[in-house]
């Protein structure tokens, strides 16, 4: 894990700090500027062809709009989709399994659980390892850590040499129990790396060093086949920005809304896999910490998805494990299993790029299915002949054709006419603008149905929290999603179509550590626990200097993995700081006690608690947030056109967002543009504009 700094490119007056942001349809660039106190922003069509060239573009189109020279970037902060993609397209490593004699088959046999068991047809995952990549060895590890049987140097060699006629990319390793004692594990990792040089090697004990067989091999196969498609991908992205002049190294965003160095990133790249949606969570943890809110719903909708976190006392909920690449999109079980702490997010397969049918009952539908950016919505000329919901959120008024990107990428409304009217108008006999008007209301409404459902199993009532909108997309549909949950208050913050790249310059350097040891509440090893408690400690100031963090900024969470004995889920509770001993089974009780009864509303009596982990989250100290730029001179009325809201045609007042200043209040309906998004504020609404340039909508 050690961070290379990059050559010396000489003294700049520094300053800038740049987060790009990569989508399934936009790349985002963001360039603030501390000594100007200016922000800029560039949005370029997503290239998934060549990735890191969209990245270097982008950084060099931001420098020039901004007039920045690279000598005074202090900051590049990357948010990607490259790890989930290689995962859902299949585009990763030929990876080799190697697990303890008998345990072939963990990743085929998984839980053993029917995600439906009412599916005479259902689908089980595929992994990205097959059975015959998997291979053993003679060797256990008890649950307790103690050796059963020993590794020997001969069952090395021999697998070293399958390994090497197999043809393999990379290699993870899963040893059963190694969670409780890693020493064969390294044995082998160490063995596989000195006899395959150049074979990239994972081993469980490191990416995942949790109990749970099936899950920590599933994250170990996950992060070994995705390691040297990032790791080539960084070192061009690395490589391209050292030739333009970078004085420093590259930050990656995490899963756990933290940054980390490249290094490190090409490592653990499956601690990649929520990589921009953590960022649009943190940038609405931000707005609702600046708005003075102790919770909101961060509602992202993107080009290809649309995505919900809940906020709460300014910060968002994390889970300890997520699921990739399901086969049914709502159904948990029928993906695979990552033990990653992430930023705990709900994703719907409805963006502006998502497509609208009809199925064989007549009923239309919206997404998963997406256009992207290659060939994107039919309005994009690019293409593309199915409609989608940035067609119908165009024939219906509320985009601009010749504003789309601030007029750099003007739409074809005759060409969503046509795809809206031949895909799905003409199949269920309404004009085309009832058609359009039809799949507005169907992805509105699968968004608050999911978004109530995620609330609800959280313990939150959706009803109390508003919406902090933003996204390419998000602002057209906040408002009409806040009514059907009920909310009374969106808030669209300044900047909402690159708010996952504002997200990125939001985040502090971070990474998580984990162990696992299964016991009871009243049998807990404290002098154990104490001894993993500081190993993790510093294991994550270790980390964090070589990033070049200050140790006394250094800031370290302990959490723990607590449930009722013999439940199959475990919650995750702060524990205290300081030496752990007998006395603290009374406070990790109470605060599990408390916690479980938020969600669960019943918490059973005489039932012996246990605890299965113990985490630590080492961070730097959160950056400052982001100076608004100053407020508009007046004058923000654009015109009128009229919009097809829900109750009928009105003609609607049209503002440039960035003519409004603090103070502004006026009465819908409204459509508000700027460069990157549209705010569709109703006739039942007010809007109003903050001190930080947010839109604030108050629902009546």
């Amino acid at each position: 894990m050690t961070e290379a700094p990059l050559p010396d490119t000489g003294s700049g007056r520094g300053g800038a700090r740049i987060g790009i942001d990569i989508g399934g349809t936009f790349t985002d660039v963001v360039l603030y500027d501390e000594v100007s106190g200016s922000a800029h922003v560039v949005k370029l069509l997503t290239d998934h062809v060549n990735p890191a060239r969209a990245v270097l573009d982008g950084y060099r189109t931001i420098l020039d709009h901004a007039g920045v020279e690279s000598r005074d970037v202090e900051q590049v902060c990357h948010g990607t989709t490259l790890v989930t993609n290689a995962v859902l397209e299949r585009r990763g490593a030929r990876t080799a399994l190697v697990t303890t004699k008998g345990f072939r088959d963990v990743l085929e046999i998984a839980t053993e659980d029917r995600y439906d068991m009412y599916d005479l047809k259902l689908e089980k995952p595929t992994h990205v390892v097959s059975r015959q990549d998997a291979h053993e060895v003679e060797e256990r590890i008890a649950a307790d850590g103690s050796v059963v049987r020993a590794l020997g140097e001969e069952e090395l060699d021999a697998l070293a040499a399958r390994l090497r006629d197999g043809g393999y990319e990379a290699i993870a390793v899963a040893l059963l129990h190694s969670y409780a004692n890693p020493a064969h594990e390294i044995a082998v990792a160490e063995h596989l790396a000195r006899a395959l040089p150049g074979v990239s090697v994972s081993r469980s004990s490191e990416v995942s060093p949790e109990l749970r067989e099936y899950h920590r091999s599933s994250t170990t196969a996950l992060n070994a086949y995705v390691m040297p498609t990032l790791r080539s991908y960084l070192q061009d992205v690395e490589e391209g920005l050292a030739k333009s002049g970078v004085p420093n190294s590259l930050s990656m965003m995490l899963s756990n809304a933290g940054l980390c160095s490249a290094d490190v990133a090409m490592t653990y790249p499956v601690r990649l896999i929520e990589s921009g949606p953590a960022a649009g969570a943190l940038a609405a943890a931000q707005v609702a910490r600046g708005s003075g809110l102790e919770g909101v719903v961060s509602f992202d909708i993107g080009g290809t998805t649309a995505k919900a976190c809940l906020i709460v006392d300014g910060e968002p909920l994390f889970t300890q494990s997520l699921e990739v690449a399901r086969q049914y999109r709502y159904k948990a079980g029928s993906g695979l299993p990552l033990q990653v702490r992430s930023v705990d997010i709900i994703e719907i397969g409805a963006g502006g790029g998502s497509i609208a049918s009809v199925d064989e009952l007549g009923l239309v539908q919206v997404g998963p299915e997406s256009a992207g950016s290659a060939p994107g919505p039919a309005c994009y000329g690019l293409g593309g002949t199915a409609p989608t919901v940035t067609d119908a959120d165009l024939v219906l008024g509320y985009l601009d054709a010749g504003y789309f990107l601030g007029g750099t990428m003007p739409l074809d409304t005759a060409a969503a006419e046509e795809a809206i009217r031949t895909g799905v108008g003409s199949l269920i006999g309404h004009d085309m603008t009832e058609a359009a008007l039809s799949i507005r209301r169907i992805v509105d409404e699968s968004m608050a149905s999911a978004i109530r459902m995620y609330t609800l199993e959280h313990g939150h009532d959706p009803a109390r929290f508003p919406l902090v909108a933003f996204g390419g997309a998000g602002p057209v549909h906040a408002v009409s999603v806040a009514r059907i949950l009920g909310v009374e208050k969106v808030i669209v913050p300044a900047g909402a179509g690159v708010s996952s790249a504002h997200g990125l310059l939001a985040a502090p350097l971070s990474f998580d550590f984990v162990r696992s040891s299964p016991s009871l509440l009243d049998d807990v090893d404290w002098e154990w626990v104490d001894a993993q408690m500081t190993e993790m400690e510093q294991e994550g100031r270790a980390i964090l200097r070589r990033a070049g963090v200050d140790p006394e900024r250094v800031r370290l969470d302990r959490l723990c993995d607590m449930r009722f004995h013999r439940q199959g889920a475990e919650l995750s509770i702060d524990a205290p700081v300081g030496r752990l001993g007998a006395e603290t089974a009374g406070t990790l009780a109470e605060r599990f006690s408390r916690r479980y009864s938020t969600l669960y509303r019943h918490v059973p009596e005489e039932v012996p608690l246990e605890v299965i982990s113990w985490r630590v989250v080492a961070s730097s100290a959160r950056p400052p947030a982001l100076a608004p730029s100053a407020g508009g001179a007046g004058g923000a009325e654009k015109g009128r056109r009229t919009v097809r809201w829900n109750d009928g045609e009105l003609e609607t007042l049209v503002l440039e967002r960035t003519r409004l200043s603090p103070g502004d209040r006026l009465d819908g309906p409204l459509i508000v543009e700027e460069r990157e998004s549209t705010t569709a504020v109703d006739a039942d609404s007010t809007l109003s504009v903050d001190a930080q340039l947010n839109l604030v909508i108050e629902l009546h």
